[in-house]
Formats: C-alpha cells, sequence, structure tokens
C-alpha cells in the first residue's frame, strides 16, 4: 500500500457495525466507512436493501459483510457479539442508526403497540447493543460508538412524545455508558443529531415536504466519518446542519 492510499483510507484495519444500514443515514454512513478503509458490517431486516449496499461498497472497492437481523431479538444481537468475536476479536466502532418513527400524534392518542416497538428499537436494543459489544470495543484501544438522536429527545415538540421519549433514553443510556468507560479501554462516545436529511423516516414525518430542499444523507456520513478521525470528548455532541 502506498502512503497516498494511506491518507485516502484513514480507516483502514477498523471494523465497524452500523445497525439500520440497508437504507437512509446507515446504508450512507456504511458505504462513507467502507470508502474510508472500514470493513463494515451492515446489518437490517431488509436482506436485498443489504445486498444493494453491499455491492456499491464493493463496486467502489471498499469491504464489507452482510448480518441481517432484527434488533429487537436480543438474542440475535449476542449471536453477531459472537460471530464478530470470533473472526476479529475486537469492535472498533459502533454506529447505532436504526430506529422505529411511531405515527405522529397527540400523548393521549399514542398507539400502545406502536409506542412499544420504539421503545424496543430505539431504547432496549440500544442497552443489549453496548452490553454485547462492550468487551470488544474495549479490545480495541480506540473504540468508538456513534448514536443518531434527534432534537426531539432533547426538545420536547407537540405530536412528537413517543419518539421524542425514547430519543431522549436513548441519550440518558449513550451518555451513562459514555462517563462509566471513559477511563477504561479507551471507549469514547459521540452522540449525532444528523438535523433534516432526506430519508425514508423524514418523508414519513414530513409527507407533504419537498425532498430537495433537504440534505442529503451522505453528508451527515461524511461527517460522522471525519467525527471519528477526531480525538474528541466522550459524550460529544455533533449537530448537523
Amino acid at each position: 500500500m502506498t502512503s497516498s492510499d494511506l491518507t485516502t483510507r484513514p480507516l483502514d484495519g477498523r471494523v465497524a457495525l452500523v445497525t439500520g444500514s440497508s437504507r437512509g443515514i446507515g446504508a450512507a454512513t456504511a458505504i462513507q466507512l467502507a470508502r474510508d478503509g472500514a470493513h463494515v458490517i451492515l446489518t437490517g431486516r431488509d436482506v436485498k436493501a443489504l445486498e444493494s449496499i453491499e455491492d456499491a461498497i464493493h463496486d467502489a472497492g471498499g469491504q464489507s459483510t452482510i448480518a441481517p437481523m432484527d434488533l429487537t431479538e436480543s438474542d440475535s444481537i449476542a449471536r453477531l457479539a459472537a460471530a464478530i468475536a470470533g473472526r476479529w476479536d475486537k469492535l472498533d466502532i459502533l454506529v447505532i442508526s436504526a430506529a422505529y418513527l411511531p405515527t405522529l400524534t397527540p400523548v393521549t392518542q399514542i398507539e400502545p403497540k406502536q409506542f412499544n416497538q420504539a421503545i424496543t428499537t430505539n431504547i432496549l436494543a440500544t442497552q443489549v447493543l453496548l452490553t454485547a459489544f462492550d468487551p470488544l470495543l474495549k479490545r480495541s484501544g480506540h473504540g468508538r460508538v456513534i448514536g443518531l438522536t434527534s432534537s426531539v429527545g432533547s426538545k420536547p415538540r407537540p405530536f412528537w412524545s413517543a419518539y421524542g421519549a425514547t430519543k431522549a433514553a436513548f441519550e440518558s443510556l449513550l451518555d451513562s455508558y459514555a462517563q462509566e468507560v471513559e477511563k477504561i479501554g479507551g471507549v469514547r462516545v459521540a452522540i449525532v443529531d444528523p438535523g433534516a436529511t432526506r430519508t425514508t423516516m423524514r418523508a414519513k414525518a414530513y409527507p407533504g415536504e419537498d425532498p430537495k430542499t433537504v440534505k442529503e444523507a451522505h453528508v451527515v456520513a461524511e461527517k460522522i466519518s471525519a467525527l471519528l478521525l477526531e480525538d474528541f470528548p466522550t459524550s460529544h455532541r455533533l449537530r448537523v446542519d
């Protein structure tokens, strides 16, 4: 590998896991991290979509592995952690991008099944991910956890309570974990608010919005990849406008 290769592939040799990497910001982040040299593990429930992202990565000369899974099934996370430990014995980067958006509604009309789905996906799965991959992140020596949040997690908004409440808990979990491991194993945590971004979730929340008026997902992905190269303090916050 030439010196120019090292310059253009700053994440070479690192192993990254991106949840929700079949579409949107997760997919764009997976592609960007692979472009920057990381071997990216792609997770999601849509196998065909994951295969499409993997094809894009391989066509660009990157490396990736598909791991279809449902984050709401905690056993699947444990199995993935065991598989990664058996192949690499470490995890350098964990990007938690997968999330579930319930129907926007007043607090008094929250649909219980959807709220439970949001709690399971956005909160419970996050705790299981941190538990399962904590040992592998510590073995990295420079493990990084990036959590994708939303402004409604810290600034409540009418009709967004079901999603906002789960993102508030999501941030609390990550901040607590960040403080707990701050001096152990070199693991650092950052929480990224992508802002208005052209995704399927955004279209669901704002059906009348012209998607061309908001930035594309690759803009957020580039910011995340750049952040991973910085010596940021744990519990770091980044807003992508």
